[in-house]
């Protein structure tokens, strides 16, 4: 079963975890050092035990491999899990003149007039992206984040260097490599970025006909990151996979610091009550061929089968 490796991973967390603070100030159950393997060929790792938006993470991918970097294109799919960043950038800068939106997360969370000024406040922030293409340009950039990282890594030489162009063209002519990797972690961008990258390097690895992929990730929020993780990078072994004429594989991932946010504990716990379905199946476009031409509509779920949505704060 899929999605076991997932409920073993929340459930050594809250019997073994240690007690850390963050800088989100919400505090977290954490350990050090875990890894899990999901056999793509068992079906897509889509968790059952709650809903997941897989539009979201469909959307979210592309906008990766775009090498955007701008929450606009986001927001033109109704995807707003990039929000939090670009509006706290923005309620920090000079031309906000709004409520005060001082430690908003934690406040949201306490006070339920504040939510309600924030929650206003965010969309108003949203539609004038949408709107203002000036606007966009200098709120909704969140810095040197994935997309540019894979798409387009600046070099000593202001050169740029494509790493997911390069990986598929050795997948493709030189299949034995040890070096097909790619790399978020860029330290002399890290100021600049919205947030560091979590997800920071992956490596591919092609045996028996299919493509196998493992990600190291530096911190991991098990309750609503991870789970986002785990289908992107899935997703994103299939689409490569197939543009290499490739089965694919096992997902492997490797979590640093993987982590329970203490405001997710309950949520957890619900979490693990339940009894999962079937993993579901994942439908790409035939007529696709290139990684680089799927839009939303040529990647699909079927035969979806889960529980409700289990709500939880995102800790920004």
């Amino acid at each position: 079963m899929l999605e076991k490796a997932y409920l073993d991973l929340e459930r050594y967390v809250l019997e073994n975890g240690h007690k850390k603070e963050d800088r989100t100030g919400t505090g977290t159950t954490s350990i050090f050092g875990y890894q899990m393997k999901f056999d793509l060929q068992e079906g897509f790792p889509l968790l059952t035990t709650k809903h997941v938006p897989f539009g979201l993470i469909k959307s979210e991918l592309l906008w990766f491999l775009k090498g955007d970097t701008n929450i606009r294109y986001l927001l033109q799919h109704k995807n707003h899990i990039w929000d939090e960043w670009a509006f706290k950038n923005y309620v920090n800068s000079a031309e906000y003149n709004g409520p005060d939106m001082t430690d908003f997360g934690l406040r949201a969370e306490q006070d339920a007039d504040f939510k309600a000024e924030y929650l206003k406040q965010k969309e108003l922030f949203c539609n004038k992206i949408l709107e203002d293409v000036d606007f966009a340009d200098r709120f909704g950039n969140l810095g040197q984040v994935y997309g540019s990282q894979w798409r387009k890594w600046k070099t000593s030489n202001n050169e740029t260097i494509d790493q997911i162009k390069n990986v598929i063209d050795t997948i493709k002519n030189n299949p034995d490599s040890r070096r097909m990797i790619v790399s978020a972690w860029n330290p002399e961008d890290i100021p600049s970025m919205a947030l560091p990258p979590c997800h920071t390097m992956f490596q591919f690895y092609v045996n028996d006909g299919k493509l196998s992929c493992q990600l190291y990730q530096r911190s991991g929020d098990i309750f609503l990151g991870v789970p986002f993780n785990i289908a992107s990078y899935a997703l994103l072994t299939s689409l490569i996979a197939k543009e290499c004429g490739l089965e694919p594989g096992t997902f492997v991932h490797t979590l640093g610091d993987a982590h329970i946010y203490n405001n997710h504990v309950s949520q957890v716990e619900e979490q693990l009550t339940r009894t999962p379905y079937e993993a579901p199946k994942l439908w790409l476009n035939p007529d696709k061929d290139s990684i680089f031409d799927y839009d939303v509509d040529d990647i699909k779920i079927e035969d979806y089968q889960h529980h409700s949505k289990i709500k939880a704060p995102v800790a920004v």
